[in-house]
């Protein structure tokens, strides 16, 4: 089934169609599923968990987007898709949203400012999209 939002992505140029495989969308959501874990482990700093979540988070985003036979050149539009792919609710994707804003703060302008509610949030919006993504395994 077409998906018009995703069409009119396209056709603004923020995605492009592209093919994925099994093994592509498998890859992905291991690799989600991993960091994820990692991610729960309270014995390492606040920040790597941060960076573990974010990344489980992105994979996971992207295995749907893949599955849905899209490509995006940037994270945000990974995130944002989830309305579509995922059905995901407004409210867990403004949880990507600010974990990308902090992402990009600290990626790009050394300004680390995570909190452990923040990572507490990210990690079930993961368990989320972990869930969501068992249709594609």
């Amino acid at each position: 089934m077409i998906n018009e939002n995703l069409e009119n992505l396209v056709r603004i140029r923020q995605l492009k169609k592209e093919a994925s495989s099994p093994i592509e969308i498998n890859g992905l959501i291991e690799s989600g599923l991993v960091r994820l874990k990692d991610a729960k482990n309270e014995d390492l700093g606040l920040e790597s968990r941060f960076d573990l979540a974010y990344n489980a988070a992105h994979a996971l985003s992207l295995a749907a987007l893949r599955a849905a036979g899209y490509r995006s050149a940037t994270r945000y539009h990974v995130f944002l898709c989830t309305q579509h792919t995922l059905d995901l609710e407004p409210e867990l994707w403004r949880v990507l949203e600010q974990a990308h804003r902090k992402r990009n703060l600290a990626e790009y302008e050394g300004d680390i400012d995570v909190d452990e509610q923040l990572v507490e949030a990210l990690v079930r919006v993961g368990d989320v999209l972990a869930e969501c993504v068992k249709i594609f395994d």
